[in-house]
C-alpha cells in the first residue's frame, strides 16, 4: 500500500467526476514535475507505433522499478526508437488526473488511486497491467509513549492522506482492535492525523504525533529519529505480500499502442530482474535518481533498512488489491466497488511466458 494515494469519500467522488474536463483546459495539477531524464535512443533504433510514451511515477523507493528502469535505460532499451517522457508526482490523485487528461499514458501507482480512478470512471479510464512492488509499510512509534500495540489507543498517529492506502490499512487495523474512529475526521479511540510524508518526520520530532503508519522511506526516517517499528504491515498479509505499487495504462493508449505497452512491460520485467540480481547497484541507482529529482540523496541509515523492506516483483497480487478495496468499504470510505475488468494482464503474461516464467493471475477481475 502506498504513499499519498487516496480513496476519496463518496462526496469527493462526485466532485471529482468533472475533473478530466477541467484538467484538459487548465493542466493536470501542480504536483507533477518533469523528471528531466532524457531518453538515450540507440542510433538507428526503430520506432514502435508511437513516437513517444509518457510515463509517470513517484520519487519513492516503492517506485524503484520506474526510477531504476529509467535511470539505467532498461525501459528505453525495449522501446527502441520510441522515446520516454517521464513525469513524477507526489500524490496519487494528480497522477490519475494526468492519465485522465492524456498527460501520461502509463503510470506506476498504488492500489487505492487505481481503484478510485477505475470506479469513478465506471471502469472506462484505466487498466492495471502489471505489478511492481510489495511491502514497505510500517507502524513506527515513539517508544517513550508507546511500548505495545494496545498503547496505540488514545494516541495521535499519522497517515499520509485521508483515504490513502495507508490510511485505509490503519483504519481497518483499528477496527480489528475493536476501537472506533470516525473515518472522515480521524477522531475517536485513536486520533488519526493526516500528514504529508514530507512533514511527518518533523511532526514526530516536534512531538505533535506519537507515531505514524507510513511507507518507506518515511518509516525508516522516523526510526533514524528515534522511533521504533511496532508493526510491519507485511505480517498482516498471507505470505507477507501485498501490493503497494501497480502499473496502470489508459485504456485508449492500450488499444492504440499495444506494442508500446508490451515494450514498457518488458522493460519493467527486465528492470525487476536487474534489481533482484544486483540489489546494491540497484539501491545506489534508485538513490541517485532520488537525488536528481529531489536534490538530496537518502542517508545510509534510512536507505538501507527501507530498501530491504520492499520486494520488487511482476505479479500485481490481485487478490490483495481486492482485499484492500474491501477494507475501504469497511472503513466507510468507499461503496462496494465493481472491480471486474480492472486488470488486463495479457501482455504481461506474454512477456513472462517468453522469458519462461509462470503467468500471473487477476483474481477473477480481468478484462474480457
Amino acid at each position: 500500500m502506498s504513499a499519498a494515494r487516496p480513496f476519496t469519500s463518496l462526496r469527493a467522488l462526485a466532485a471529482l467526476a468533472a475533473l478530466p474536463l477541467l484538467l484538459t483546459a487548465c493542466g493536470y495539477g501542480s504536483e507533477a514535475t518533469d523528471d528531466g531524464k532524457k531518453s538515450e535512443v540507440a542510433a538507428g533504433a526503430k520506432k514502435l507505433s508511437a513516437d513517444q510514451v509518457k510515463i509517470g511515477y513517484f520519487p519513492n523507493l516503492t517506485h524503484a522499478t520506474a526510477l531504476v528502469g529509467v535511470q539505467e535505460g532498461l525501459i528505453q532499451k525495449e522501446l527502441g526508437g520510441t522515446t520516454i517522457k517521464a513525469s513524477t508526482f507526489n500524490a496519487g490523485p494528480s497522477e490519475i488526473e494526468a492519465l485522465n487528461a492524456g498527460a501520461i499514458d502509463i503510470g506506476w501507482i498504488g492500489p487505492s488511486p487505481a481503484i478510485n480512478g477505475y470506479t469513478k470512471s465506471n471502469g472506462k479510464n484505466l487498466r492495471i497491467i502489471g505489478g511492481s512492488a510489495s511491502g514497505g509499510v510500517k507502524l513506527v512509534v515513539n517508544p517513550k509513549k508507546i511500548t505495545s500495540l494496545k498503547d496505540v489507543k488514545g494516541k495521535k498517529i499519522a497517515t499520509p492522506q485521508h483515504g490513502n492506502t495507508q490510511d485505509v490499512a490503519f483504519l481497518n487495523w483499528i477496527a480489528e482492535q475493536g476501537w472506533k474512529v470516525d473515518s472522515e475526521s480521524g477522531a475517536g479511540d485513536v486520533s488519526v492525523v493526516r500528514t504529508d510524508n514530507k512533514i511527518t518526520p518533523d511532526a514526530y520530532k516536534a512531538g505533535s504525533i506519537d507515531g505514524a503508519w507510513v511507507p518507506e522511506p518515511t518509516a525508516s526516517k522516523l526510526v533514524a529519529d528515534g522511533g521504533r517499528v511496532l508493526l510491519d504491515e507485511s505480517t498482516l498479509w498471507p505470505d507477507k505480500k501485498f501490493v503497494i505499487t501497480n502499473i496502470i495504462v489508459s485504456q485508449k493508449f492500450l488499444k492504440d499502442h499495444p506494442d508500446v505497452v508490451e515494450a514498457v512491460l518488458r522493460g519493467s520485467v527486465r528492470t525487476n530482474e536487474w534489481i533482484n540480481a544486483n540489489p546494491d547497484k540497484a539501491k545506489a541507482s534508485a538513490n541517485k535518481a532520488l537525488k536528481e529529482l529531489s536534490g538530496k540523496a537518502l542517508p545510509a541509515d534510512v536507505l538501507d533498512p527501507a530498501w530491504k523492506s520492499v520486494t520488487f516483483l511482476d505479479d500485481p497480487l490481485a487478490s490483495t488489491l481486492d482485499t484492500q478495496a474491501q477494507h475501504a468499504v469497511t472503513a466507510g470510505l468507499l461503496e462496494k466497488p465493481d472491480l471486474k475488468g480492472i486488470y488486463d494482464l495479457k501482455l504481461l503474461n506474454k512477456v513472462l511466458e517468453a522469458d519462461g516464467k509462470p503467468s500471473v493471475g487477476d483474481a477473477g477481475l480481468g478484462a474480457k
